[in-house]
């Protein structure tokens, strides 16, 4: 039993919270049973992972299968889980992986759709937008220079565990991921509220990459000009907008459920 919030390790591990710890050691947290499990089972590079006793059967699956998989296990105090988890209420249990990105040529024409987060500040639209695009059936997701850091733990609590199923690249210049994804055969297609067409009647049959743009500001002109195509979601009713992350939802499994379709068409 680790008794003390001094602990070396514990204390490494808790200013993972800040992102310069992050880059310094190339190592992020990960909390809760489900996340954690998901590290562990995509074969992450988990190089530590902290529990409390008796935490109920989530928590002692996660911490078997690190075990079984030769990752280093500590049982530590709820004083101690209170400085490691990024929730008011620990989930019982905190992992250190390792940096899993990939750089933007991992991304290539095999690939069919990919979501590209431009400028995303909110951690939480950006945590989200990771789990759609995962539910959604994308290949990838590239979150450009500028965006939320893909390891803040609130970004990590929010993908769910689907950061360690896409392939994730970061910290990219926007302007030359789109080149390379063009140069790759993806269609360029940007989502903003006023676009000219509805996301119902665009092309998104083929690869495609969609550009989502800062919560306030949206994607700036010259990456709009840059786009093959500029679509909106159409709404019926009195709303003036939608979310970032609910807009993100809407145009990525309709183009999931458009790619399925002509599959199942063509293929």
């Amino acid at each position: 039993m680790t008794a003390s919030v001094h602990n070396r390790t514990a204390v490494d591990a808790a200013r993972l919270s800040r992102r310069r710890d992050r880059g310094e050691t190339r190592t992020f947290l990960v909390d809760g049973p489900r996340a954690v499990l998901a590290a562990i089972r995509s074969g992450a590079s988990v190089r530590q992972v902290f529990h409390v006793a008796r935490s109920g059967a989530a928590v002692d699956e996660a911490v078997q299968e690190g075990v079984r998989r030769g990752a280093p296990t500590t049982e530590v105090n709820y004083a101690v889980m209170a400085r490691l988890a990024s929730t008011v209420t620990p989930q019982g249990v905190v992992a250190v992986v390792g940096f899993l990105d990939v750089p933007i040529r991992a991304v290539g024409p095999a690939a069919g759709l990919v979501a590209v987060l431009v400028e995303v500040a909110d951690p939480g639209n950006a945590g989200t937008i990771v789990r759609t695009a995962d539910a959604a059936g994308a290949d990838a997701v590239v979150c450009t220079a500028g965006s939320v850091d893909l390891y803040n733990p609130k970004v990590v609590r929010a993908s769910a565990g689907s950061l360690f199923h896409l392939p994730m690249v970061r910290d990219v210049d926007a302007a030359g991921a789109i080149g390379h994804l063009r140069a790759s055969g993806f269609a360029v297609v940007a989502a903003d509220a006023a676009g000219p067409a509805s996301v119902y009647d665009a092309d998104l049959t083929g690869p495609t990459a969609v550009l989502f743009g800062n919560e306030a500001h949206g994607l700036r002109p010259d990456l709009l000009e840059a786009a093959d195509a500029v679509v909106r979601v159409p709404m019926a009713g009195r709303a003036e907008s939608l979310n970032l992350a609910a807009a993100a939802a809407v145009i990525l499994f309709e183009a999931g459920r458009r790619r399925s379709l002509h599959s199942r068409l063509h293929g």
